[in-house]
């Protein structure tokens, strides 16, 4: 072989290896989407949260399992619903391109990973710290799938008000892990959560409405009109209002969380007004700005109640 053919065959074998990387690392990352990770990393956070709260020391080891748990029994219930959604997704233009519908990833292939997955982590929870965490871990996974994905969601614009309740599991999910019992104080944190879903996603639902339309899924802006969804996500932020502040009020935080969530929960009032009054047009750079700005705010807000709570434990209650 001449020292040009040589080099040609090398070249054409660096090639082929780069190609096969990038199919390798191009189905890696299409596997890491079917488990949604961005709403994942809010899950595991409350779910640390309640892990954080509750009275105990447990191992260092037993806790990152746990949130370990968490985090793959929330991606599992995100892979299992990508695949049943997979036909609503290919019409909507903010899921289109996700790995099932784009076809990056075979059905039964989406499928059989979140169910691996979702048996893996209820059994390793159970073993790892006790069954009654395992036993709402699948619960939660279950709730999201059979209850919201498969009986709700195309049926009735109370899904996501029903349905939420399963994002809302995870601080529940850690405080047992921890105890090996339910109280007060990681039900507080469950309710707040779970009336803060549905102006969360209202929100979104809002700005995404042709979308839904499109794909025949009953969200309130579809079912029940925009104006009628505003009014409702500004009353859900009222109610909001009152329970973000109990932790304070039964005593589990400190008077500094007390004040900033009130102060975070007046802000939120206001984003829900902004909202409500916001006039209708047809402008696409106006449109819906301040349901885009509330579902942004949403967000933050969550995440700060809870960071704050961890930073009252930190303290020993001095806040």
């Amino acid at each position: 072989m001449t020292d040009t053919a040589l080099n040609l065959a090398i070249l054409e074998a660096d090639v082929g290896s780069a190609d096969s990387d990038a199919v390798a690392t191009s189905e890696v990352a299409d596997f890491w989407a079917l488990l949604k990770p961005r709403v994942m990393t809010l899950v595991v956070f409350t779910g640390f949260v309640g892990l954080i709260l509750a009275p105990g020391d447990p191992h260092p080891l037993l806790a990152g399992i746990a949130i370990l748990c968490i985090a793959v029994g929330a991606g599992a219930a995100g892979a299992i619903n990508m695949w049943y959604e997979r036909d609503i997704d290919a019409l909507m233009i903010r899921t289109r391109n996700r790995p099932v519908p784009a076809g990056r990833i075979e059905p039964d292939n989406a499928l059989a990973f979140g169910v691996f997955l979702a048996v893996g982590a209820v059994s390793l929870m159970g073993l790892a710290t006790n069954w009654l965490a395992a036993g709402l871990l699948a619960g939660s996974i279950g709730f999201y799938v059979f209850v919201y994905t498969i009986w709700l969601k195309r049926r009735t614009p109370q899904n996501i008000v029903i349905g939420g309740a399963a994002g809302a599991f995870p601080p529940l999910i850690g405080w047992v892990a921890v105890t090996g019992d339910v109280a007060l104080a990681p039900l507080v944190l469950f309710a707040i959560i779970f009336f803060w879903t549905p102006p969360h996603f209202w929100a979104l639902a809002l700005y995404s409405s042709e979308d839904y339309a499109r794909a025949g899924v009953p969200m309130m802006p579809v079912a029940r009109g925009r104006r009628a969804t505003k009014r409702l996500m500004f009353a859900y932020t009222l109610l909001l209002l009152p329970l973000a502040v109990m932790p304070y009020v039964l005593g589990f935080a400190g008077m500094v969380y007390g004040i900033v969530a009130l102060a975070m929960g007046l802000l939120f009032v206001a984003a829900a007004w902004r909202v409500l009054k916001e006039p209708e047009t047809d402008g696409a750079a106006k449109k819906d700005r301040a349901a885009r700005r509330m579902f942004g705010f949403s967000i933050f807000y969550l995440f700060m109640l809870f960071a704050l709570l961890v930073v009252d434990r930190g303290a020993g209650g001095l806040l």
